[in-house]
């Protein structure tokens, strides 16, 4: 009998028709339903959770079901689900989340593979920005590795030994950042933690009843602050202290920091919540910084994040109120230069940078040598009458081109990568921008593999000065038009435009936008008469050898060619030689697509040359081509 692989603990409360949606995905998966396991836990749920659960079990042999009282915390479900576990390794899944049809098999490979104690499968969402952990795919990392900080939910594989081994389980009963609590811990123990990027292994998606949203953070009930302060306790317990702002356990308390503390005193939240309530948890913030965190953690902040912390530290609520009304002006803008395609990828120049409410640059003025933070985003804010210190520019600055598969919900990212420079703007004043090149690639976009049939948008996320923001990347052209000419690459044509918004997308395979009349120039624009084969200078082929392609002609499907030409950037369309079609001049489409990209000159079942879709075939054309294979005829032209 074969040995149990993966054991999958779904903790189940009042879960509804959202078990029955999440089951398909952990039932189907590509790993034989002998080498693995799925351990429902229902925490003492009072609709029909539990029938429907007792349903599915019984349809499969390898799901098992186990109940107990009500704990209202997903914590206690999840530590019996690990009693009952047989897997080598287990996976943690969400009852309205759902898993990639490969997940289990990929993950349990990389983890093999590795010998991993932890395996993070890369993450598709609805409810979070994609995060750069995701990249590029590890083999193998410590904590040492601060990145991992950016996934503290429990969506991933552990070695089980490896869980019992350090006595590992979640806090019980309601104890919210329950996650984060093991989570840390496993990472702080682990020998080897691997990473797999290239494939989207877990789709944490929000649920259309808000269900999956944690409300009631902040009760008392809940425990939210005395939560955080064990948890900064555990990770300085297993770090050592320094004075180093870039000491580990100062980057691995940075991102408690930013998240559970700062988000009390920065934009949406002090501005949108009732203000006393939100007073409230300023203070309760407050005081957890000044005794729990190192001053380096502080000291090692961007400049308007290190602001912020100022500001809470010495408990200046307004102040933090004013600071958070001027950064919520603040927008990111991007520019596209020319797009074109090279060597089969999209490409183009891109510029990112931060601009005021007031539509001008978000600014640095040096003086003496000294950079100091834009004076009108800073104006009124109390404690910076002399204006704010920016002690590194590039402190924990970065930028990133990624896109999204708008049917999946899954980010991609582009080759290349953005570098932030400073920019002088004059008298004194300089901005910092990400720029770089766009390059994407098609055909090896998703993981290494060719993208999805769909629409894929083109986004950018940056982080100047510790402000940032997801931005669309948009162009000047008019909404709805062309960015540049289609292309043919894998077969299948590749059309980039920009949407409604002015953003700039890639339509794969013809998902809502045709070959019509906004291509149609592009097709004709080949030239108006060929041999055998025929230019496109829409069609982008990668250099070397040529690219198989289907398309009709007339009603008959065709095996052609693309041959990449030598300017790297058109492509000629090959036909065979012996079509078997009656005499005459036949449209050539590609599939899908119903305006001719050529028109195949046939005679005698030969195709006696290819010719563009806007070579006119008047009466003499077609008398020409009629006696075409005449010897005599031949010789006279």
């Amino acid at each position: 009998m074969p040995r149990t692989k993966v054991s999958v603990i779904v903790p189940v409360y009042n879960t509804g028709k959202y078990v029955d949606e999440c089951a398909p995905s952990l039932l189907g998966q590509s790993l034989p339903a002998d080498e693995y396991e799925v351990i429902y836990v229902d925490d003492g749920s009072t609709d029909d959770t539990l029938g429907r659960l007792e349903k599915i079990a019984a349809a499969h042999p390898n799901v098992q079901v186990h109940t107990r009282p009500n704990s209202g915390w997903p914590g206690a479900p999840r530590n019996l689900g690990m009693r009952h576990a047989k897997g080598e390794y287990v996976q943690f899944v969400d009852h309205d989340d759902t898993l990639g049809p490969e997940a289990l098999e990929r993950l349990y490979e990389h983890a093999k593979r590795n010998d991993a104690d932890v395996v993070l499968g890369k993450m598709s969402s609805t409810m979070v920005r994609p995060r750069r952990l995701f990249r590029h795919t590890v083999d193998a990392c410590t904590i040492e590795n601060d990145e991992l900080m950016q996934s503290m939910s429990p969506h991933k594989m552990f070695r089980r030994a490896f869980v019992e081994e350090h006595g590992l389980r979640f806090p019980e009963g309601p104890w919210i950042l329950e996650d984060l609590s093991f989570v840390s811990a496993a990472y702080l123990k682990a020998e080897r933690i691997s990473i797999l990027a290239d494939y989207p292994c877990y789709y944490w998606m929000k649920r259309d009843d808000g269900g999956n949203n944690t409300q009631h953070r902040f009760d008392p009930r809940h425990g939210f602050w005395p939560n955080c302060r064990s948890i900064v306790r555990q990770i300085k317990d297993g770090t050592a202290p320094s004075d180093d702002i870039d000491a580990l356990q100062n980057r691995l308390l940075h991102r408690l920091y930013h998240v559970e503390i700062l988000s009390r005193t920065r934009e949406p939240e002090v501005l949108r919540e009732d203000r006393a309530v939100q007073r409230q948890r300023f203070d309760a913030a407050r005081e957890l910084a000044l005794e729990e965190f190192p001053a380096a953690v502080r000291e090692g902040l961007p400049a308007v994040s290190r602001l912020r912390a100022e500001l809470l530290e010495r408990g200046d609520f307004d102040g933090a109120v004013a600071l958070a009304e001027r950064v919520r002006e603040v927008k990111a803008r991007s520019r596209v230069g020319a797009l074109r395609w090279a060597d089969g990828r999209l490409v183009a120049d891109v510029t990112l940078d931060l601009l005021r409410g007031d539509g001008e640059p978000l600014a640095l003025v040096e003086r003496d040598g000294t950079w100091w933070l834009d004076p009108e985003l800073v104006d009124s804010v109390p404690g910076t009458d002399g204006g704010w210190e920016v002690r590194d520019p590039f402190r924990m600055a970065y930028a990133e081109l990624v896109v999204k598969d708008r049917d999946r919900e899954d980010w991609w990212y582009p080759e290349g990568d953005l570098e932030v420079r400073l920019e002088p703007l004059g008298e004194g004043r300089s901005r910092l921008v990400a720029s770089g090149r766009l390059c994407l690639d098609p055909e090896r976009l998703a993981g290494g593999r060719p993208l999805e049939r769909g629409v894929h948008d083109v986004w950018a996320y940056v982080q100047l000065l510790g402000v940032d923001r997801m931005v669309r990347v948009t162009g000047d052209a008019a909404p709805g038009s062309p960015a540049t000419g289609p292309a043919l690459t894998g077969g299948r044509l590749a059309l980039p435009y920009w949407t409604g918004s002015g953003q700039l997308a890639l339509d794969v395979d013809q998902r809502q936008r045709g070959f019509g009349p906004d291509t149609a120039g592009a097709a004709a624009a080949n030239a108006a008469r060929g041999g055998r084969s025929l230019p496109l200078a829409y069609v982008a082929a990668t250099a070397g050898a040529p690219a198989p392609v289907q398309v009709t002609v007339s009603a008959l499907t065709v095996k052609a060619e693309l041959i990449p030409g030598a300017d790297g950037a058109t492509a000629h369309l090959r036909l065979p030689d012996r079509l078997g079609l009656p005499a005459g001049r036949h449209p050539v489409t590609l599939p899908k697509a119903d305006t001719p990209v050529a028109y195949a000159v046939v005679r005698h079942g030969a195709l006696l040359r290819l010719e563009g879709p806007a070579y006119a075939a008047g009466a003499g054309r077609r008398l020409l081509d009629a006696v075409a294979g005449h010897r005599r005829i031949r010789r006279a032209r």
